[in-house]
């Protein structure tokens, strides 16, 4: 029996138009996929949030050592730079966790941070491996303030003799060591005042942004400790940066101007790209209402001596050591030159470099209950 023709082309019909459909999926699909791979990563609009630890997209197999060339830059005139770093002694301490060690802490091992003085990974559990140091709490946001508190306890009972500044950051933020020690040279470490990127809502004289790292003289961490033990402060928000904010202004800690001395940003709580791109972070972004000084959007946004970005992955830490540390315009000096005090004296200090060659990096000791 025949098949009826108007049957045919209905058949016909009906099956080109699946071939067609599938055939579109699939294109859209295609470049829909590419879309996301190539679209820059938008921050959510909550300024206590970060990143998901979850994001395998950004990590690297194995670290790079970026001293390798060190050869290239050995007539480098590095004396003002090496006095700072004995003149400017900074202990930094890093939040991170286990599942990060691999993805993220191991880069600020291999970069920044071996820029110094003393350097510690605060973990929830200890690795004598990596080293970390194990403050025996829980992983979590809600225990990020928790942390904080325990691995600055740890620094004061182990550590105060050893420097005059207490740095903590992130394991996604990166830190110019140098510029930091020129920002706190001014400053003495036994006044109680504290530096960041400082924010302005809830807390009258401002809190520091916790991405963005935030630096405590050595007086401020004594008493943020006290603070404990004398139930001035407690532990009872989840809210680190904020916390902490209201906790120093309690207790008499000064919330420091860390802009450079043409009023610029030295600390920033998210990549250069986020702040030198106008128009990338949209007008309704909570970060435009929550600065305390009038943020510049664009090139001006930062400052030539800046101290840190936040949400830096593995990759990206690694561009930055390179752009800070290796790229050299030829034939040019600084186009920023800041003031700087006259009492320093920039002695060849190749000797002393010698007696230090690198910073510690301590983890076996478990924090103290």
């Amino acid at each position: 029996m025949a098949v009826p023709k108007s049957l045919l082309n209905s058949l016909t019909f009906i099956f080109g138009s699946a071939i067609g459909f599938f055939l579109c999926y699939m294109l859209f699909s295609l470049i829909l996929e590419e879309q996301v791979k190539t679209e820059p990563r938008i921050l959510y609009n909550n300024p206590h949030g970060r990143h998901s630890d979850d994001d395998e997209s950004d990590q690297l197999n194995g670290q790079m050592n970026f001293n390798a060339d060190a050869g290239q830059h050995k007539d480098e005139d590095k004396n003002i730079a090496e006095e700072l770093h004995q003149k400017v002694k900074i202990l930094c301490w890093v939040m991170t966790g286990p599942q990060n060690l691999e993805k993220k802490a191991r880069h600020v091992k291999a970069t920044w941070a071996q820029r110094c003085n003393k350097m510690l990974f605060m973990s929830s559990e200890e690795n004598k491996d990596f080293p970390t140091v194990g403050l025996e709490t829980k992983e979590g946001r809600d225990q990020l303030y928790w942390k904080t508190i325990k691995a600055f306890q740890y620094v004061h009972d182990h550590h105060l003799g050893e420097a005059d500044w207490f740095m903590k950051a992130d394991d996604d933020t990166y830190v110019a060591l140098d510029n930091l020690r020129w920002l706190l040279l001014k400053y003495n470490p036994e006044e109680a005042i504290y530096f960041g990127r400082r924010f302005k809502p809830y807390v009258k004289q401002g809190y520091m942004s916790g991405g963005a790292g935030y630096v405590l003289s050595k007086e401020a961490l004594r008493r943020f400790v006290n603070a404990f033990k004398t139930n001035k402060c407690s532990h009872s928000s989840s809210i680190e940066d904020l916390a902490l904010g209201k906790c120093m202004e309690v207790i008499g800690v000064k919330a420091g101007d860390s802009r450079d001395t043409s009023g610029k940003e030295t600390f920033h709580p998210f990549v250069p790209e986020h702040h030198l791109i106008k128009g990338y972070l949209p007008r309704t972004f909570w970060y435009w209402n929550y600065n305390y000084y009038p943020p510049i959007e664009g090139p001006g946004c930062c400052s030539d001596l800046a101290v840190s970005f936040h949400y830096v992955d593995a990759a990206t830490m690694y561009q930055l050591e390179y752009l800070i540390y290796h790229l050299r315009p030829y034939g040019y000096q600084f186009r920023y030159n800041p003031d700087f005090p006259k009492n320093l004296k920039t002695q060849n200090l190749s000797d002393t470099a010698k007696d230090n060659p690198e910073p510690k990096v301590e983890g076996p000791l478990k924090a103290s209950k």
